[in-house]
């Protein structure tokens, strides 16, 4: 009996359609979503997919489509680089992927160009920007629908860019589909976690099917061409709702087999040859190429021809692309490859690791499995390299650890593998870093220090991980002991000078922050000195960004823009580094009130970031930051707002809340609805103490703006013990907490303020004397140079607030704040003008403050400054000034085209007759969110009712 598949429609899974075609439609218009179709084996995601892929094409869609491999984690990216296959071959799609070397290199195997000047991190921190700028540049002409198969045989990196594409994709017209088999995850599947942190984002549905009931599954029966009554209900019976069990069922007549045995009985009616060349493809996994198939089972080109028509008739294999066969289903491959006599798979094995030729990961798979240690060994060590080049260092990390795995159990390892011991190690470790371990790195220089005795280069290294774990004690000590190392023996060879280069200019960045701050000027240098003459640029650039730091904290800024300026024009082949330096540089610029040329060299960064497909990466995201802080202060806050749309707010890590937090600057200052459901996304951050000064910092003001100094208060108290005293960032955070101070003076009959202002004194004195010291005091020895323009700036305005609360502020108080942030801060100069015309006021000095008050309405209204706005109008009001002349622009035809996108989400499911908790959980934010949004476009269109609104809406829909 040969194989049928019923072609028609879809049968019983119509909801589960209905559910991806939703999200399907979402991504149409420009709503980015993720669907995980998960299921047993056979239960029918590959056919519900299938249906998926159809309507997208039929849609417009542009289709990528690529499937895991069942060999483990041994072949990283297999799905992006089987979807990117098949896609070149699309001439609009093409070029797309040929512009860029990270993915094209993934298309043609030229893996040793794609990584570049990066180490293994960076280059998966390229990979992933590339996809993720590759996939947004398509959607622009069509959407796109990117289906990745089997992801239970997803390795890793292909988890970690699936997470990272859920989260990274905005606006974007892109859905993302993957399939898994929930039997195959038992409870430790790496698997699991991934699903659990998807689950947690909107964005994502989750499908689950299950079992046709019986009246589906008869249909299914029926569609495939049965017509016993009998034997149909029998099946039935047996087949419990999984369709491909009832396939198997049906073409063997119902016999009385379990599933493993069912799909033998097809195998056993092939002929001798067709039964070798599927042994063969079973060997090599899900796929196989033609060519491969033709040189393993041994067959002249009749007769595979006659074999593989043999099998395809029967449907065991299918054709698959232009060159190659598949497995019809992977349950098929898993039996015949489990029916393999012990003997019969080493030779099959073998004779794949004698044919392969250059591919590593599947030779040291092949090799072990085919029991031959020596192989494995060469090829794991291979394999981790082509995985560093390719951006996979949790692979390579495994492909280097397995490798020190089989080391001792193999006769001459270090001649077969190619590479001593150490050096492996040192690879080894450096892959774990970089995949975001540093722990193990740690564990792994630890342990090789025991075994092979100790090296300056392993002590530096040590040092260099324990510094990224945060261990600044343990890693000091061990850049000491490198240091030690290093200058004790003779540096006259190119790496014993390189290593002593390194070593200083690590130690010197271990100490940087420490109590032996004092000592890194001079560490630094003679790291600058050791780099120069051994011509290492990565050192040498480490050592000025060490040097330049410690003359920003003597305060010569001068010199620190000079030495930093240098070390961001050097190239030295570590792309993190490169950033790294110009970031500062930047952010020196920009802490001296230098908006401009701040703004160039941060666009210099973001632009080599974005080039080498590092927009994600720590500096590449930095610099994207500084890049909107610059906005924000030199008042541009339209182009301020175009960046923090792109600053996702659903965010799941630590460098992807770090950025969120950075939109409040101005989603905070303009008091956007959109800060509520920002801060709610950002709470379980609050352990990371750059969170936790940016996020409770704006949520202090955010709370101020709100009339609600108690909550700003404890936002203070939680920032000042994370933060160290000497750190600059002091000064703000202290400035507004004395604001908050002055709310609660000047309204003592709040809940909660103490009955004796005498407390709210002397809390206020602490706070000022925090902030001076913070300006004053540096890390080591404690000396300090003069701060920057804005860091004087924050230092007056903490003393003016500090006056408020004690009831002494004047005009002559708040003049010296308002000329200090007038360097370019347009925001603050009009917040400063506020609280001058508070105290001309009082002064009695009313002419001058109606001058300020004016100026501050208009400056505020240019900004868009709602906050603000509403509170020197509730000032203009009390002082009985004449309103400011209302906006010259002209009001939109169409009031609707006032919403933002939000707004109009919000407006048409009022439009739907839901009430706020109906609307919050449609769209995953808290009801006061909704309220707020609903409040917004009430104002926006002139209407006082939601009855009013939804007319408007209908009015404007067709």
């Amino acid at each position: 009996m040969t194989w049928r598949q019923s072609g028609g429609a879809l049968i019983g899974r119509a909801d589960e359609l209905a559910r991806l075609v939703e999200v399907l439609g979402d991504a149409a218009m420009g709503r980015p979503g993720v669907a995980v179709v998960g299921g047993d084996a056979g239960i029918g995601k590959t056919r519900l997919v299938g249906e998926l892929v159809e309507r997208a094409g039929e849609l417009g869609f542009a289709v990528l489509t690529g499937q895991c491999a069942e060999l483990g984690d041994t072949l990283p990216y297999l799905p992006l680089a089987d979807a990117l296959r098949g896609a070149a071959r699309d001439d609009d799609i093409g070029p797309l992927i040929a512009g860029r070397p990270m993915l094209d290199g993934l298309v043609g195997g030229t893996w040793s160009d794609a990584g570049g000047e990066a180490g293994a991190g960076l280059t998966q921190q390229r990979l992933f920007g590339s996809t993720l700028a590759f996939l947004a540049e398509l959607s622009e002409s069509r959407p796109v629908l990117f289906v990745l198969e089997d992801l239970h045989w997803a390795d890793r990196s292909t988890r970690d860019l699936l997470v990272f594409l859920s989260r990274m994709l905005q606006r974007e017209r892109v859905c993302l589909v993957g399939t898994y088999r929930t039997d195959d995850l038992h409870r430790r599947h790496p698997l699991r976690p991934l699903l659990a942190e998807l689950g947690r984002l909107p964005s994502v549905s989750v499908v689950e099917l299950g079992p046709l009931d019986d009246g589906d599954m008869s249909d299914h029966l029926v569609a495939l061409g049965g017509a016993d009554a009998r034997l149909i209900r029998q099946i039935v019976e047996r087949a419990e709702g999984n369709p491909f069990y009832a396939e198997e069922l049906l073409d063997a007549d119902g016999l009385p087999y379990g599933l493993a045995n069912l799909l033998l009985a097809r195998v056993e009616r092939l002929g001798d040859p067709a039964q070798r060349v599927l042994r063969a493809a079973a060997v090599a996994g899900r796929r196989i190429d033609h060519d491969l198939l033709q040189r393993v089972s041994g067959l002249d080109d009749a007769e595979l021809e006659a074999a593989m028509r043999e099998i395809v008739s029967r449907g065991l294999l299918l054709p698959d692309g232009d060159y190659g066969y598949a497995f019809r289903h992977a349950l098929l491959r898993e039996a015949v490859y489990t029916d393999l006599l012990p003997g019969e798979r080493t030779r099959l094995h073998g004779e794949f690791t004698r044919l392969l030729g250059d591919s590593p990961a599947e030779l040291a798979y092949h090799y072990l499995a085919g029991h031959d240690l020596p192989g494995a060994l060469a090829a794991s060590v291979q394999a981790g390299k082509r995985a560093e080049s390719i951006g996979a260092p949790t692979e390579a990390h495994r492909h280097y650890d397995q490798a020190l795995a089989l080391w001792p159990r193999v006769q001459h390892a270090e001649s077969v593998a190619g590479i001593a011991r150490m050096r492996l190690a040192l690879l080894s470790a450096a892959a774990a870093d970089e995949s975001g371990d540093p722990h193990r790195a740690v564990s792994q220089m630890r342990e090789l220090l025991a075994t092979e005795g100790p090296t300056a280069e392993a002590w530096e290294r040590l040092a260099y991980y324990l510094i990224d774990s945060d261990s600044g004690p343990a890693a000091i000590e061990a850049a000491r002991t490198a240091v030690t190392l290093a200058t004790s023996g003779s540096t006259d060879n190119a790496h014993d000078a390189c290593v002593l280069a390194r070593s200083l200019a690590t130690y010197a960045r271990a100490l940087l922050w420490s109590p032996q701050h004092d000592d890194v000027k001079e560490l630094a240098r003679q790291a600058l000195e050791a780099a120069r003459s051994a011509e290492v640029r990565d050192a040498e650039s480490s050592a000025l960004i060490s040097l330049a730091m410690v003359h920003e904290i003597e305060g010569d800024a001068a010199c620190a823009q000079e030495l930093l300026a240098e070390a961001g024009a050097i190239r030295s082949g570590n792309l993190s580094i490169d950033l790294r330096a110009i970031f500062h540089h930047a952010r020196v610029q920009y802490e001296r009130g230098a908006l401009v040329p701040a703004a160039r060299t941060a666009d210099t960064g973001v632009t080599l970031a974005r080039e080498t497909g590092l927009s994600w990466s720590t500096y590449g995201t930095d610099l994207r930051f500084l890049r909107l802080l610059i906005h924000y202060v030199a008042g541009e806050w339209q182009e301020a707002s175009t960046l923090a749309a792109g600053f996702a707010v659903r965010v799941g890590r630590i460098p992807e809340a770090r950025l969120s937090g950075f939109a409040l600057f101005v989603e905070v200052a303009r008091g956007d609805a959109v800060v509520e459901e920002r801060l709610a996304w950002l709470k379980p951050f609050w352990h990371d103490e750059l969170v936790t000064y940016i996020v409770r910092g704006l949520s202090a003001e955010h709370a101020l703006w709100n009339d609600d100094p108690h909550t700003a208060l404890d936002h203070i108290k939680a920032i000042l013990d994370m933060v160290e005293p000497f750190d600059p960032v002091v000064i703000r955070i202290c400035a507004t907490g004395l604001w908050a101070l002055a709310e609660l003076t000047t309204h003592p009959s709040r809940p909660g303020t103490p009955s004796h202002p005498a407390d709210l004194r002397t809390w206020a004195d602490d706070l000022l004397s925090r902030a001076r010291d913070a300006a004053t005091v540096g890390p080591g020895s404690g000396k300090r140079g003069e701060l920057g323009l804005e860091g004087m700036a924050w230092l007056a305005r903490a003393e003016a607030e500090w006056h408020r609360v004690h009831g002494t502020a004047t005009p002559d108080t708040w003049r010296p704040v308002l000329r200090a942030f007038q360097f370019g801060f347009t925001y603050e100069v009009a917040r400063s003008r506020w609280r001058l015309t508070e105290a001309l006021l009082a002064a009695g000095e009313r002419e001058e403050a109606l001058t300020e008050w004016r100026t501050a309405m208009t400056e505020a209204e240019s900004l868009g400054a709602l906050p603000l706005h509403r509170a020197l109008e509730a000032l203009g009001r009390r002082a009985r000034f004449t309103p400011a002349p209302p906006p010259t622009s002209p009001a939109p035809a169409d009031p609707l085209t006032t919403l933002t996108t939000r707004e109009q989400e919000v407006l048409s499911l009022v439009a739907e007759g839901l009430s706020n908790r109906e609307i919050a959980e449609r769209l995953f934010i808290a009801n006061k969110t909704v309220s707020v949004h609903v409040s917004n476009i009430l104002a926006k269109l002139g209407v006082t009712s939601r009855t009013q609104a939804a007319a408007h809406h209908h009015r404007r829909e067709p």
